[in-house]
């Protein structure tokens, strides 16, 4: 057994540390659950400090280590080789205080979004970061990736929900500032280093959550409109009358919209195909009778302006459930291809009509593509595709990366919006970055990460 690991079991534990035919009973991403993880060994802390020790061992040591939160990335940043070792932080998975005064909670990394929500939900409050994966993610990946999701629109990134973190560096250094406080502004906002840096420069322990109260109302409903530009005036109109209670405003392109409900998926369509687009918008606000009123007014006022073609409501929590699990729920319509690339993009929203059209024109007819699903978060200016191709050779994954990027640039585009860089996309960084951001990105990380051993090889 290698010095490194003998080492990690005498201080942690044996039971802190696997090896062997137990690494291989893991994996790297939930969707690759039939591959066993490669990995020198995997380590289970239970807290701050044993991965403050994990890591003042593997420094010595010059040890790459990859963290692994809830495994629901998609750039590739929980890939690993048998040369390094993984931080695994299930076990930190606590709940250590709900503030109902400050409307604050303390949690540690590895509590999963859904609990999070769970938690504020039971003390009237509100977690407002939401997305399909919210029963696997874990918060600490959330904030290393500085996760987007369904309300963005309303209440921001994850960055805008953190108020206080604990970050462990690479040399085991605790960087603790554990504060409830919104307002702080005294010098450099240590936690926003890193908040969006994906574990390459510290290992995110613990976090103060901002919550906020809980709507007493919830209002949804499906729209059909047939021309991008009322897209965007609808929209525009919805966000003015409603006075700043709008929280999401979803766009699925038609063949989505059918690829989400039909066989094999199980939800059944709300409005016919006959739409070129169809959005789905939420309004969250605190008189349920009244809020519906006013929703469904401005929904026939906006028929009547011919800004929409065609709307249903949702009336009960079982339609809710219903129209937010067609947005949600994507694996159904994935499970159509035999392979599938997934991409999330953004950019000014006005441009992206005109954008994803040049896309799909240009993959009509192509043998090599299956099919193409589009839909988004368009009221932050965010796109995904999932890209259906008949295998996963690199010269197919190449040419459709060319045909979704490499247009972002004179645009004023992001080759991601809210998954990250990861391994996959680190390529295509310059497009988005200049020179001189990637440059003071890599001197950050030879100050904070000297030897290289947190991440290695991802983002930059």
């Amino acid at each position: 057994m290698s010095s490194i690991i003998s080492t990690l079991q005498e201080k942690l534990g044996s039971e802190k540390v696997l090896t062997g035919e137990a690494v291989k009973e893991r994996f790297n991403h939930i969707w690759l659950m039939h591959i066993p993880l490669n990995a020198k060994a995997v380590v289970m802390p239970r807290s701050t400090e044993d991965i403050s020790l994990t890591l003042k061992i593997c420094n010595k040591f010059n040890q790459p280590v990859v963290v692994h939160g809830g495994l629901t990335n998609l750039v590739g940043s929980t890939e690993t080789n048998s040369e390094e070792v993984v931080i695994s932080m299930e076990k930190m998975n606590l709940i250590e205080e709900i503030d109902e005064k400050s409307r604050t909670m303390t949690v540690q990394a590895g509590v999963i979004l859904e609990a999070v929500q769970n938690a504020a939900k039971e003390k009237d409050l509100l977690f407002p970061l939401n997305f399909g994966a919210k029963g696997s993610a874990q918060i600490g990946g959330a904030i290393s990736t500085n996760a987007g999701g369904l309300r963005v629109f309303k209440y921001g990134m994850t960055r805008s929900l953190v108020l206080g973190l604990e970050a462990v560096l690479a040399d085991g250094t605790v960087i603790s500032s554990l504060k409830k406080i919104i307002k702080d502004n005294s010098a450099y906002d240590i936690k926003q280093l890193f908040i969006g840096s994906e574990g390459t420069l510290g290992v995110i322990t613990k976090a103060v959550l901002k919550l906020v109260e809980a709507p007493r109302s919830r209002n949804s409903a499906f729209v059909g409109i047939n021309d991008y530009e009322k897209v965007i005036e609808f929209l525009k109109y919805m966000d003015a009358s409603l006075a700043g209670t709008l929280s999401g405003y979803e766009l699925i392109w038609n063949r989505t919209f059918q690829a989400f409900t039909t066989p094999p998926a199980t939800m059944k369509p709300p409005l016919p195909y006959d739409y070129k687009y169809y959005v789905l918008l939420e309004s969250l606000g605190s008189n349920q009778e009244k809020d519906n009123e006013i929703f469904q007014n401005l929904l026939e006022n906006a028929l009547e302006k011919e800004l929409i073609l065609d709307a249903v409501i949702a009336n009960t929590e079982s339609d809710l459930k219903w129209f937010w699990t067609i947005r949600e729920d994507v694996h159904p319509a994935v499970g159509r291809f035999t392979a599938d690339q997934h991409f999330d993009v953004s950019l000014p929203i006005p441009l992206i009509g005109d954008y994803v059209n040049e896309i799909l024109e240009k993959i009509k007819g192509d043998p090599e593509i299956e099919g193409c699903l589009t839909f988004g978060h368009v009221a932050d200016g965010n796109i995904h595709f999932i890209f259906g191709k008949p295998d996963r050779n690199q010269a197919l994954t190449d040419k459709i990366n060319e045909m979704v990027y490499r247009p972002l640039e004179a645009i004023g585009g992001s080759v991601s919006a809210e998954h990250g860089i990861g391994s996959h996309k680190k390529t295509f960084l310059s497009l988005c970055r200049t020179e001189a951001e990637i440059q003071l990105m890599k001197t950050l990380k030879k100050v904070m990460d000297p030897k290289n051993i947190l991440n290695r090889g991802k983002v930059i």
